[in-house]
């Protein structure tokens, strides 16, 4: 066996011996059961320690190309032959249901199924909670591209609290809803609902009990559930959520926390009165219970009477305070905030640091921009004066129903929450729409326990244009009409309250 070795280069001599036998082996000189020479005659032979030897066989010996042997020495290994693949393999389907989270099993794709379950491209949407993308402030956007053009550090990354300059700005816009707090005390959020999803990693853990009002956010509900959660509903009248249920609820589970929308909440339309704010502050303070306090609507409102928010209240700090944009600006910015006391804000950012790192940088210098230019006022009161207009349409088009829908007309938000006639099947009525051509949201989505809400359901009032809007109630009459005169069930005069 000849070892080719090249002193004059840089390369370590084990090495070198290593290469040399290795292409010799794997090349077919030196076949299986090949005795390599000693250590002390290969070394003498070459001029070199027996110690590089050694080594250089050791490496030979963890490649599992040699073997030594007590008594024979050194041997280049058998060669393993894979096994030649079979044929005809069977490869069964893989089970994906055992790996999921056991947790996520009861949440359901309820969103995504309505909207693509025989909708029609042409029917007329009530059903998401979006804007009328016609009203987005596109000429003052393009205003603020064109002054301020695209730079190197708008492509970059931010701090994960968010960009700096924004959280100035929506210092100052929160002093409009009666909240005085530092640019430090505000975290920018992909949107609202990320707030809510942090809310649930930082105090929920399988059997934790959450409050939550009822009916409430649908996305709310499914988070929570995800979280293996103990969802108590609490009821709501005209004054926001029932205070005196709420107390026995509050001793008896000792939830981590009260998830509430308390102005223009989702899907009621319902503005929670000074009283059942107090009420509700003094509760959580007695018992030791933060409040998450959802306010995604609170300026869309069609009226001179503005109430604060709960956190703007809170004197000793148990509210945390989420809000969007999306609601009121652009809804594919998905940016939000929240506030809260420090050692959530920590968690937080901890949370947002693993989870997206930080809201994107363009999205959020624009927004900026849009806010210190002083565009957002007058977009706020064009959309707001726009959304009125819709929703007295829409109260009109409903009031010619003659009694088989019920509703309160909101202050505000954007969605109107009806009451339809207890013999009328709520799959009946949705397939019978989206067959018409109208579709919206059941309202038993909008309960933790969904066989709850059978007779209501959800219109949205901001997304179509007003033709569509007379067209898409009229549609909705026609088959309320339709199906309540098919069960024979007679009309008789309804004074309930819808909420209930």
């Amino acid at each position: 066996m000849r070892v080719t070795i090249n002193k004059n280069i840089s390369l370590p001599i084990y090495i070198q011996i290593i290469n040399s036998i290795k292409e010799q082996i794997l090349s077919g000189l030196l076949p299986p059961g090949f005795v390599l020479p000693p250590e002390r005659k290969l070394a003498a032979s070459n001029g070199v320690s027996r110690s590089t030897v050694i080594k250089a066989y050791d490496e030979l010996k963890a490649l599992g190309l040699v073997e030594s042997h007590r008594g024979k020495g050194t041997v280049v290994t058998e060669k393993i032959e894979p096994h030649p693949p079979s044929k005809k393999q069977q490869v069964f389907p893989l089970s994906w249901h055992p790996l999921f989270d056991k947790k996520l099993g009861n949440v359901n794709d309820t969103i995504s199924d309505l909207m693509n379950a025989g909708s029609r491209q042409d029917a007329v949407s009530f059903d998401a909670g979006i804007c009328d993308p016609r009203l987005y402030p596109l000429h003052q956007l393009q205003a603020i591209l064109k002054e301020y053009p695209l730079q190197s550090e708008m492509l970059g990354l931010c701090a994960v609290e968010g960009y700096y300059p924004l959280r100035e700005e929506l210092s100052r816009l929160m002093e409009e809803r009666s909240l005085s707090v530092s640019p430090h005390e505000v975290m920018l959020l992909s949107g609202s609902m990320q707030g809510i999803d942090f809310a649930a990693h930082t105090f929920l853990s399988p059997g934790d009990a959450v409050i939550v009002e009822e009916p409430t956010f649908l996305q709310a509900i499914q988070r929570f559930r995800a979280a293996g959660a103990k969802i108590i509903g609490i009821p709501l009248d005209r004054e926001g959520i029932r205070t005196d249920v709420l107390e026995a609820q509050l001793a008896r589970y000792k939830p981590k926390f009260i998830y509430t929308i308390p102005t223009f909440h989702n899907p009621t339309g319902v503005v929670m009165s000074m009283r059942r704010r107090k009420e509700l502050l003094d509760l959580a303070h007695k018992y030791q219970v933060p409040i998450l306090e959802d306010d995604p609507y609170g300026e869309i409102h069609f009226t001179k009477h503005k109430y604060p928010p709960l956190k703007a209240l809170d004197q000793h700090g148990y509210v945390i305070y989420i809000s969007t944009f999306s609601k009121v600006l652009f809804t594919g910015f998905r940016a939000g905030w929240v506030i809260a006391p420090e050692p959530v804000m920590k968690k937080f950012v901890i949370l947002k640091q693993i989870t997206d790192l930080h809201v994107n940088t363009p999205g959020q210098f624009i927004l900026s921009r849009f806010l210190r230019e002083g565009y957002y006022e007058d977009h706020l009161h064009q959309q707001v004066t726009a959304f009125q207009q819709k929703r007295d349409l829409t109260v009109s088009a409903l009031h010619k129903a003659e009694g088989l829908l019920t509703f309160d007309v909101p202050d505000g938000g954007i969605y109107i929450w009806c009451k339809f006639p207890e013999n009328i099947p709520q799959r009946a009525l949705l397939s019978l729409c989206a067959a018409k051509g109208v579709n919206y949201l059941p309202g038993n989505l909008f309960y933790p326990q969904e066989s709850d809400g059978e007779h209501f359901l959800r219109l949205n009032y901001s997304y179509e244009i007003p033709d569509r809007i007379e067209k898409g109630i009229s549609l909705l009459l026609e088959a309320v009409g339709e199906l309540n005169s098919r069960n024979k069930s007679p009309n008789v005069k309804r004074e309930y309250n819808p909420i209930i």
